[in-house]
């Protein structure tokens, strides 16, 4: 890139205007701007009388479309080819190229850098500062020639695929992954006897004494079945709260306002030691009756949350509360002790290949940007 001369965008690209008036009888496409330049995309197709402002724009493929407001935080893109005459308000501007001497998808790819963000981020004084079509005009682009700019956008849209064709595969191995794992639950407790959760998991409620000179670690639940997570240490003299209880690893814990919503969890050995507002439930199963994570996986399965919603008499949001008289009598299923202990095991084995994922899926994600940033700087 050293080589290749940087020129203000007012030579490669014009800010162009095309005003239609809406007919109330007619659908239209409306495209929205993805913010952190992650492209344009369908919003939705309305009939004309839903549509307030009536006096429209109308956006073509291969324009750069640049948002008035979210400009700041990466609203701006390519329009893509199905979104041709897709109409826009005036807050947003659209710019045609000079196709003699810029390839618009090179314009595309060059807006996902950090050295274009940093151009729209310095218009304005906070990050929804709203620029004009002007500011757009005067960023700079490097330019290399026609053939050059081509072969980088057949280069990066190749590594793009790529990488989308290694997420979907992860996708793909986890959906199946999901469904071995469904297909195990559903064997395993085919036949097998229902007994109330607290005969195999009863409750049990460690109180804690708050010592002021003592430091605390703090744990909550995730709704949806998606762990649980450390809140911030804190030091026993600033807790505003009563009542809190101790966590220890293979608790069975539910958040007694949000296990309605999946907020079910075993706790790992991260979490020994860890405490809990009063707001939390623990349950220890019986070594010799049940396991906590098969618990967990029954009462975050469709059937076992619709029993925990049934203990979780009310209708606003927090108010929700899991009746712990309600949650001992859910009747849950026990197979054999070994059977949940084989269940557990291929659940741990796609929990770890899920774990490899995370860690693929967050080094693919960076490929592409960091890809841009040797190409461009």
């Amino acid at each position: 890139m050293n080589d290749w001369p940087k020129i203000a965008l007012s030579e490669v690209i014009d800010h162009r205007k095309e005003f239609i008036i809406i007919d109330d009888l007619e659908t239209y496409r409306r495209p929205r701007v993805q913010l952190h330049a992650q492209g344009i995309v369908l919003r939705d197709a309305v009939q004309g009388a839903q549509i307030k402002t009536k006096k429209q724009q109308v956006a073509r493929a291969g324009e750069f479309l640049v948002a008035e407001i979210d400009a700041k935080v990466g609203g701006f893109g390519v329009v893509p080819n199905d979104l041709d005459g897709s109409i826009v308000s005036s807050h947003y501007f659209l710019y045609r190229h000079k196709p003699d001497r810029l390839n618009n998808r090179y314009l595309g790819w060059f807006a996902k850098t950090r050295a274009f963000r940093l151009q729209v981020e310095a218009q304005g004084s906070t990050n929804y500062a709203a620029i004009r079509p002007d500011d757009v005009l005067g960023y700079e682009i490097p330019l290399p020639p026609l053939d050059e700019q081509s072969r980088i956008v057949d280069r990066l849209d190749t590594l793009a695929k790529k990488a989308q064709q290694i997420e979907e595969h992860l996708d793909a191995v986890e959906r199946d992954a999901e469904l071995l794992l469904a297909l195990r639950f559903r064997d395993t407790t085919y036949n097998a006897p229902l007994r109330p959760i607290f005969e195999a998991a009863p409750f049990l409620r460690r109180p804690v004494e708050i010592h002021v000179t003592a430091r605390y670690r703090e744990i909550g639940a995730r709704s949806f079945g998606k762990g649980l997570f450390a809140k911030p240490d804190f030091d026993g003299a600033t807790a505003t709260w009563e009542k809190p209880i101790w966590v220890k690893s293979g608790d069975l814990v539910l958040s007694n306002i949000k296990a309605w919503e999946g907020a079910i969890a075993v706790a790992s050995n991260a979490h020994d030691g860890c405490i809990a507002s009063h707001r939390y439930i623990t349950c220890v199963p019986d070594p010799m009756k049940a396991t906590a994570g098969f618990l967990a996986y029954y009462l975050l399965s469709e059937d076992g949350l619709a029993k925990v919603n049934s203990a979780s008499p009310g209708t606003a949001d927090r108010n929700r509360t899991l009746s712990l008289g309600k949650l001992g009598k859910i009747e849950v299923p026990l197979p054999t002790l070994a059977a949940q202990q084989s269940f557990d095991r291929l659940h741990a084995e796609i929990t770890n290949l899920k774990a490899r994922h995370t860690s693929i899926r967050a080094a693919n994600s960076a490929l592409l940007p960091a890809t841009l940033e040797r190409v461009f700087t």
